[in-house]
């Protein structure tokens, strides 16, 4: 069975289900994109790695990560094998320098594991046809942050903020775990610095 290599393109609000937010993974040379659903601690679990936030405490993705380090323990892949009824299966492939072993995952967990460790994240081409999107998410949907709020709301509230005012409060989120509100902080100080350019 033909497998293609994925690539995390976002997160975007779920317009389903209330809470909950669709991972965006589009397929490494091409246009086919799949969205999986899935929770808010996930969702930030994914956003945390991918704007290279440091968590005061390793959250549980950095601790797996910590702990294979210690045991010599590499993460090769992780592939997307099975859709039912709505929902993905995924597994992580790990080797520990003498076997081979195949862990199931949520895919969710999976793709968090993967940004980590740096490795490929790959699904079966069957599946990819069968789950891939028809219309592609607009730029205002697709936010890398898992903030809940509004967005526009958001930025105009801290476009009134000094420099130093927006540095005091990211550095405050980030003391107390709140990633949705420093990227949200972090996006208004970038925005800033592009005009300033």
């Amino acid at each position: 069975m033909k497998r293609i290599k994925l690539k995390v393109m976002g997160i975007s609000y779920s317009q389903t289900q209330s809470g909950a937010y669709a991972l965006l993974l589009i397929e490494e040379n091409g246009e086919r994109r799949i969205p999986i659903i899935i929770g808010g601690f996930e969702a930030q679990a994914i956003v945390i790695k991918l704007e290279n936030f440091e968590p005061p405490r390793p959250l549980t993705h950095d601790l797996i990560k910590k702990i294979a380090d210690q045991f010599n323990i590499a993460v090769i892949e992780v592939t997307i094998y099975k859709l039912e009824e709505g929902v993905f299966f995924s597994k992580i492939v790990c080797n520990n320098g003498e076997k081979e072993y195949s862990i199931d995952s949520r895919t969710s967990d999976a793709v968090a594991i993967a940004l980590r460790f740096g490795c490929p994240i790959y699904i079966d081409n069957d599946i990819l046809e069968k789950a891939q999107l028809t219309n592609t998410p607009s730029d205002t949907e697709l936010v890398s942050t898992s903030d809940s709020g509004n967005l526009n709301e958001l930025n105009a509230k801290y476009s009134s903020l000094s420099d130093e005012e927006l540095y005091k409060m990211i550095d405050e989120a980030v003391k107390t775990e709140d990633y949705e509100r420093a990227a949200s902080i972090r996006d208004e100080i970038e925005k800033r610095k592009k005009k300033n350019e």
